[in-house]
């Protein structure tokens, strides 16, 4: 494709998180892509809270948070400089869309390239998993050719190991 980009899709397909049944990012993360703090981010996003209806942003709950700082590391001291191991607020996460309208209020040339950049990461994503359930199909398809085609080898086959019948009459002379 050759565009340029100002971040790696591999380090936003690595921001993107499942939670609630979708893929979000969360505030923190797109702060940082945005290379603005998260409270700067967090507050224009209040500043336009209408552009942000419940399936684009939503806020963790209290149990979410504490398990993704468990599983991720999130607010872990030494993966972001400047933050204590307890945040005051709740993150944020937002989805696909929620990221979209963000470029509407952040409006910096870098907002809008990382835009561009974390769209084309939800869009890799999408064919990813596309692509798997498409060859999840084949292969099932695959199994169902092989098992018609080679049932008479496997039929052969258990016959061979089958045990011999016994005779049914007896063998030799009776007297």
């Amino acid at each position: 494709m050759g565009e340029l980009t100002l971040v790696p899709i591999e380090r936003i397909e690595r921001a993107i998180l499942f939670l609630r049944g979708h893929k979000v990012m969360l505030d923190s993360d797109l702060a940082e892509l945005y290379g603005v703090e998260t409270k700067v981010l967090n507050r224009a996003v209040r500043r336009n809270l209408a552009r942000f209806p419940a399936d684009f942003m939503f806020q963790l709950e209290a149990e979410e948070a504490r398990v993704l700082r468990c599983q991720v590391g999130t607010l872990d001291e030494d993966a972001r400089p400047g933050r204590g191991q307890h945040s005051k607020y709740l993150p944020f996460a937002f989805t696909e869309q929620g990221v979209a309208m963000l470029s509407s209020v952040l409006r910096s040339p870098r907002a809008v390239q990382v835009n561009i950049d974390i769209m084309r990461a939800f869009v890799h994503l999408r064919q990813l998993l596309q692509s798997n359930a498409e060859m999840a199909r084949k292969l099932v398809e695959l199994e169902k050719k092989v098992d018609a085609q080679f049932k008479v080898v496997f039929d052969a086959i258990r016959g061979l190991m089958a045990p011999p019948e016994r005779p049914k009459g007896r063998i030799g002379f009776g007297g």
